[in-house]
């Protein structure tokens, strides 16, 4: 859960210069990005899709707000967070690679979304905007991949208004034993031989599986947004914990 020396951090199951590992996480999704939507399909059987939509029903955020949307990929949440907003709120969909947000970009005008998203290329440790300007901040499946997780909560409280949310979709730790097991069978076996076959790249995949092990637990986490500031902090756990979904206030 983060290197143990110091500069020196995780990458997966190995230990990386803390100052190389955006540039580690960036090849992998330039790598992976063509076919990222596919390949989520086949990993989850397409229950990202649920785990997604449940994340953005339970939210709280109404018509009108204006949300974040930290490492926004190709763009589901923020597609649909633009659902409920309307046309007087607004999405900052964001990405630090930017294959993934110009892939987004260009799928949310597929959809005919426009108006409501607009575009920032953003790393979550350095936010390019005001104090106080979101009414929520999302991130989903995105915190993981993040070297420096207590800076980049820091910046989500930091731009968010007096009340305002923090909410975190993201791989967790799963309960029940033998489920755990069935479950690194699958990680480990399945995801990198899908990555192979279906994408070329049999490494990202294993990284991605690795890095889901190396994300604090679910307690952890919500003790990491306290030390940030948030208030109210909790989470609540999908699928026996394989995903959690973690929420803060900002005081």
């Amino acid at each position: 859960m983060g290197g143990s020396k110091p500069g020196v951090t995780d990458f997966g199951y190995r230990e990386v210069p803390t100052a190389d590992k955006a540039g580690l996480v960036h090849a992998v999704f330039e790598s992976v990005a063509p076919r990222y939507d596919l390949m989520n399909d086949l990993m989850s059987l397409g229950v990202h899709r649920l785990w997604k939509r449940h994340f953005v029903a339970t939210s709280g955020i109404r018509a009108g707000d204006r949300v974040l949307d930290l490492a926004g990929g190709t763009g589901d949440v923020s597609a649909l967070l633009a659902s409920r907003l309307g046309p007087t709120g607004e999405v900052v969909m964001t990405d630090i690679n930017p294959a993934m947000l110009e892939l987004g970009r260009r799928r949310m005008e597929d959809r005919g979304r426009v108006g409501t998203i607009r575009y920032a290329l953003a790393d979550a440790e350095a936010l390019p905007f005001d104090n106080a300007e979101f009414d929520a901040v999302t991130i989903a499946f995105g915190l993981r991949n993040v070297t420096d997780k207590r800076a980049a909560l820091r910046e989500m409280r930091r731009v968010l208004k007096p009340g305002g949310r923090a909410l975190i979709l993201e791989f967790s730790r799963v309960g029940p034993e033998p489920l755990q097991r069935l479950y690194d069978g699958y990680s480990f076996g399945v995801l990198p031989l899908l990555g192979r076959i279906v994408a070329g790249d049999a490494d990202s995949y294993q990284y991605l599986a690795e890095s889901i092990r190396q994300h604090p637990d679910q307690q952890t986490l919500a003790a990491m947004m306290r030390d940030a500031g948030f208030t109210e902090v909790g989470y609540r756990n999908l699928s026996a914990g394989i995903v959690a979904i973690h929420r803060g206030r900002r005081g």
